[in-house]
């Protein structure tokens, strides 16, 4: 008993010192750590920085933006460039195609992700592994701009809403982050359930979905950003504009205000822009900001699931 008591105590004596070998180990000098932070508070800076430039510009009055652009603080505050953008339907309307697009897009995503996630967490099921790999070569090879035009075509999707999310539906890394989360789910919950007569679904529904909040938040955030910023769908496969997507209006306010900028270089004009009551960068930022302040609303309530989803889901597989 007693050399049972001295080998558990040398045995604490060993974690406890071989845990303070590795604290030392994984401390970073001082100065090594001062690096670290102003290089973080750089990225940081370099990162806000311009975004808070946009907001001011946004509330700006057009003289003052037309003076000094650079700037960090609202200067004669006014809202005359919202006013200006929301004056038409165009903005409104691409916001309800954007908004339509993120929410059933996410929940039609999530839907297949999980259903897919959750027979491809099952190794025992024959063909695992060609299965795996038909998700995993899709993101590895692409098919390319044309036959995916020539794809949509056939199916009648050209013009519509529905273009913006049924291409998108299933995106392999979420599908694999997915599945790995599920995949490190204990088998043992799920032969109980077995045995208590729950069919595949009723399982996937009552015992796995409600463990698995954090990977569903964090690839349903995934999901969201993608539909809400993804512009490239409405410009390649829709030509009406009205069905045009957010992204895709910011974008032509954006081109045409260029374009207005480029042919007004004379000094009259230079002079006109001056007394302007809202310049083209004021209709600019206005614009980015209302494009960018929706997804910023949702972030917060999904940051606490985030990390951890993106780690439990890479663990295992």
């Amino acid at each position: 008993m007693v050399a049972r008591e001295q080998d558990i105590g040398h045995s604490e004596e060993g974690a406890a010192l071989a845990l303070g070998v590795n604290r030392k180990l994984d401390a970073n000098p001082r100065w090594a750590q001062a690096i670290i932070l102003v290089l973080l508070a750089a990225a940081g800076l370099a990162t806000l920085l311009p975004m808070v430039n946009v907001w001011a510009i946004s509330f700006s009055e057009a003289h003052e933006v037309f003076k000094n652009p650079m700037m960090l603080w609202p200067k004669s505050f006014t809202l005359e460039a919202y006013k200006y953008i929301f004056h038409t339907n165009v903005l409104l309307k691409s916001f309800g195609i954007t908004v339509f697009a993120a929410v059933m897009g996410t929940f039609l995503s999530l839907v297949f992700t999980a259903t897919g996630a959750y027979g491809l967490s099952k190794t025992h099921i024959p063909g695992h592994r060609l299965l795996l790999w038909l998700v995993i070569i899709p993101m590895l090879f692409g098919s390319g701009l044309i036959p995916m035009y020539i794809l949509l075509k056939n199916l009648g999707l050209l013009n519509s809403v529905w273009v913006l999310i049924l291409p998108k539906l299933v995106a392999p890394f979420n599908l694999i982050l997915m599945r790995n989360f599920f995949w490190s789910i204990p088998e043992s919950l799920e032969e109980s359930a077995q045995l208590d007569g729950a069919s595949e679904l009723r399982i996937l529904w009552s015992v796995i979905l409600p463990l698995s909040k954090p990977v569903i938040a964090t690839v349903g955030l995934f999901y969201a950003v993608g539909y809400w910023n993804d512009f490239f769908t409405g410009l390649f496969f829709i030509s009406d504009n009205s069905k045009w997507p957010l992204q895709m209006v910011l974008r032509s306010i954006v081109i045409d205000f260029n374009m207005l900028n480029m042919g007004s270089q004379n000094t009259n004009t230079m002079n006109d822009a001056a007394h302007m009551v809202v310049q083209p960068e004021n209709i600019k930022a206005a614009t980015i900001i209302f494009a960018i302040v929706p997804i910023l609303l949702v972030y917060p309530f999904l940051q606490k699931y985030f990390v951890k989803g993106i780690m439990l889901g890479s663990v295992k597989g």
